[in-house]
């Protein structure tokens, strides 16, 4: 068994997406500028939400502000998006080993994260094991959850 696992919201079972997992909590402008640069690369996009118990795990015990099902409802709803799928597993697994076994089913060709990923050299990693391209997208300028948070906090 691997330690993560693909639960399909929105299934897509052909070769060659690009994929990209994420949060994506609360959808902003940051996320969607992100996801359509991927899409328009020219591959279907598939994208992995991050379950609740591993957002918990990493940014503690108030988030995720939308459960995982919700999340994927969301992003399944975005016209470049073509499949949807929930990652679970335990939250310290994130390295390279990890994203091949989750991955691999799909034969991705690409998989794309931002700039600054903490996980970038486990996703690259994976990348060039399953023959994919890995993309580094540029981050949105000042779009995050984070920021829309600590925003609504102070007013």
């Amino acid at each position: 068994m691997s330690s993560l696992e693909a639960v399909w919201t929105q299934p897509y079972e052909r070769p060659g997406a690009a994929v990209v997992t994420g949060v994506f909590d609360i959808l902003h402008v940051g996320h969607v500028r992100y996801l359509g640069a991927v899409a328009a690369r020219g591959l279907p996009l598939v994208v992995g939400v991050e379950d609740d118990p591993r957002v918990r795990a990493w940014k503690g015990p108030t988030r995720p502000f939308n459960p995982s099902a919700e999340r994927a409802e969301v992003l399944a709803a975005l016209r470049f998006v073509t499949g949807v799928f929930i990652v679970t597993g335990p939250p310290d697994a994130h390295g390279p080993e990890d994203y091949i076994d989750l991955l691999a089913p799909m034969r991705p060709s690409a998989l794309a994260h931002t700039a600054g990923d903490p996980h970038a050299g486990a996703r690259a990693a994976a990348a060039a094991i399953l023959g994919a391209e890995c993309w580094e997208m540029n981050a949105i300028p000042d779009r995050s959850t984070t920021r829309i948070v600590n925003a609504a906090g102070k007013g």
